[in-house]
């Protein structure tokens, strides 16, 4: 890998020189300016972002904290932000926590030491005390913390979309399932929306929660069968496409079909490849938008403008599938 000398040697200048011209500085000649990116090309030279960083006590690094990879829409999300940094001529620091509290503890901690120049975070848990706003912060879908600008779907709007469709496929009683946190979020207005849409519809409804800190696959599902009057239900809103998908699965070892027993419908958008069947009927989150808006909106904080709202909701859409 080339190093800083080999350009200043190959351009025949000082080091320093091609530190100048790397960091724009206007003191360089046009014509030795020229020299010193003919070299870098020739060489494929990638400065160190770290060094220029610290050198020009302006970080072009923003963190994503995400509390996992491995889902579908976190990935997505991770996606459309790195492209739209990319573009705007930042770097992303990617800061997986697997969910857990104490890792997004240390992550914040090392972030804030090394002045990034903004955070991009999702969270589960409640670790609002600890997130320090001197970096420019925004959060997506979950909140942070009151203070700090959240970028969320239209999760109330999309709870009442799924009863609605429910119904229009002929569900007659309906069950909500969901995962909840410790820490408030806009998930929560999903099953709001799916609540305030029955009691309007007069449809008989259920709803099945159980902490994520207790979560498992087998003993949810088994508890949720266990209850004689859930094996009745003909309509599912789940608050996450992966939990409607494991519903399904779940439900088949019961002689429950899907959709001629029962209509399901989930909540994300991550299932695009059509060689998966059944298809998920789901309310899908406007990911990219959600993206490119963050970064955006947090640019406008690393520049010491004000944002108008606390809360940016994009609307979302119903995307038919297989499951009504």
């Amino acid at each position: 890998m080339p190093s800083l000398k080999d350009v200043a040697d190959l351009a025949g200048v000082g080091v320093g020189t091609v530190s100048r011209v790397i960091n724009n500085h206007p003191n360089v000649r046009n014509e030795t300016r020229e020299k010193v990116n003919a070299a870098i090309k020739q060489l494929n030279y990638i400065p160190n972002e770290v060094a220029r960083n610290f050198k020009m006590q302006k970080s072009t690094m923003v963190a994503l904290l995400l509390p996992s990879i491995w889902h579908p829409f976190f990935s997505e999300l991770a996606y459309y932000i790195e492209d739209e940094l990319d573009r705007e001529g930042y770097k992303l620091m990617l800061c997986n926590s697997g969910g857990r509290p104490d890792k997004e503890l240390y992550y914040l901690d090392m972030l804030n030491q090394n002045k990034v120049a903004g955070i991009i975070g999702i969270t589960y848990n409640d670790i609002e005390d600890s997130v320090s706003t001197d970096i420019p912060i925004i959060s997506i879908d979950r909140h942070f913390g009151k203070k700090i600008t959240c970028v969320t779907s239209d999760n109330y709007t999309g709870g009442r979309i799924a009863l609605k469709e429910l119904i229009k496929a002929g569900a007659k009683k309906v069950a909500y399932l969901g995962i909840t946190s410790s820490a408030y979020s806009e998930v929560e207005l999903r099953k709001k929306g799916f609540i305030d849409e029955a009691k309007a519809q007069g449809i008989e409804y259920i709803i099945y929660e159980e902490n994520d800190t207790v979560y498992n696959d087998d003993e949810y599902f088994e508890n949720f069968f266990k209850i004689k009057e859930h094996r009745h239900i003909s309509g599912v809103f789940a608050n996450t496409d992966l939990l409607a998908a494991k519903y399904i699965d779940k439900a088949k070892q019961y002689g429950t079909r899907t959709p001629e027993d029962v209509k399901v419908i989930g909540y994300d958008g991550i299932q695009d490849n059509k060689l998966f069947h059944p298809i998920l009927s789901t309310i899908r989150q406007p990911v990219e938008e959600m993206a490119r808006m963050s970064v955006k909106l947090l640019l406008r904080k690393i520049e010491g403008k004000t944002l108008e709202q606390e809360i940016y909701r994009i609307p979302v859409m119903f995307r038919e599938g297989e499951t009504t």
